[in-house]
C-alpha cells in the first residue's frame, strides 16, 4: 500500500547502498511525472530529468560521482538538470498556453484584464528579469533596483548568479517531489552533489549551457544502506513563530 505523505517523508532517508535487485522503470518514470508538478518560479519549469537505466551509462556516471556507493550500487539514476538557458522557450510556451486558454468568444472584462497582465508578465517582465550578457546587464539591473528599493519594495535578485539560484531552487523542489514519491512506493533514493559535472554532461550529451542540479541514486535499500540514525538539530533551533 502506498504511504501517506507524512509516512513517505518519515521513511525517506539518503540510502547509500542498494540491493542488487531491479526496480520498475515505469514506476520511477511516474515519480518523475510527479516531480514536474512541483512549484516553479514564474511557471517557467527550467528543468530537465535524465532517467538513466542503461547499466553502462550508470557505471560511467558512478565513476563521475567519484565511485560513491549511492551511485555504484544504484539500480537506476535520475539526473536533475537546471535549464536557465531555456527561459525564452519556456516564456513562449506560457504565452501560447495563455492565448489558447483565453481564446474564447465574448471574453468578459475581468478575464481580458487577467490575460493582458499575464501576457505582459511573460512578454516584458520576464525578458527584463532573465536577459543578461556576460553578467553586465544583470549588474546594471541590480544597481538600479537597489536605488529604487530606497523608495519602495522592489525585486532585488537580478544578477546572473541570482537567476541561476532561482533555476536551481525550482529544480530542487522538483527533486524533492520525486524522492517523496519514490519513498511512497517503497523505493529509496540518495541525492548526490558530488560529481564531475563536465563528465556527467559529456556522458549524457547534456548541453554545456545546462547545469547539473543533483544526481539521484535509486533502488531498494540494503540492510547496510542507511549509515546511521537520523540526526536533526532541535526543531526549536530552526522554528520561529512571529
Amino acid at each position: 500500500m502506498e504511504k501517506t505523505v507524512s509516512e513517505a517523508i518519515a521513511y525517506r532517508r539518503s540510502c547509500r547502498v542498494y540491493k542488487d535487485e531491479p526496480i520498475d522503470t515505469n514506476k520511477v518514470k511516474q515519480c518523475i511525472e510527479n516531480a514536474v508538478l512541483a512549484p516553479t518560479s514564474s511557471n517557467l519549469q527550467l528543468w530537465e530529468f535524465y532517467h538513466v537505466t542503461n547499466k553502462d551509462k550508470i557505471n560511467k556516471l558512478a565513476t563521475a560521482c567519484f565511485n560513491q556507493n549511492a551511485a555504484k550500487t544504484a539500480q537506476q539514476l535520475v539526473v536533475v538538470v537546471a535549464r536557465k538557458d531555456l527561459w525564452r522557450k519556456r516564456c513562449k510556451a506560457n504565452i501560447d498556453f495563455l492565448n489558447k486558454s483565453f481564446d474564447k468568444p465574448n471574453l468578459d472584462k475581468r478575464l481580458q484584464n487577467r490575460k493582458k497582465m499575464a501576457l505582459n508578465y511573460y512578454q516584458k517582465i520576464m525578458p527584463i528579469t532573465y536577459f543578461d550578457f556576460l553578467g553586465i546587464f544583470g549588474l546594471l539591473k541590480y544597481l538600479v533596483f537597489q536605488v529604487i528599493g530606497l523608495f519602495r519594495p522592489i525585486y532585488r535578485q537580478a544578477r546572473l548568479s541570482d537567476m541561476r539560484i532561482v533555476a536551481h531552487k525550482s529544480a530542487g523542489l522538483a527533486a524533492q517531489n520525486f524522492m517523496i514519491s519514490m519513498a511512497a512506493i517503497g523505493y529509496d533514493t540518495c541525492p548526490m552533489e558530488g560529481s564531475d559535472t563536465l563528465r556527467v554532461k559529456r556522458i549524457l550529451g547534456i548541453p554545456w549551457s545546462a547545469e547539473i542540479n543533483m544526481i539521484i541514486g535509486c533502488g531498494k535499500r540494503d540492510d547496510k544502506g542507511i549509515y546511521g540514525p537520523r540526526f536533526r538539530v532541535p526543531f526549536n533551533n530552526v522554528y520561529h513563530q512571529i
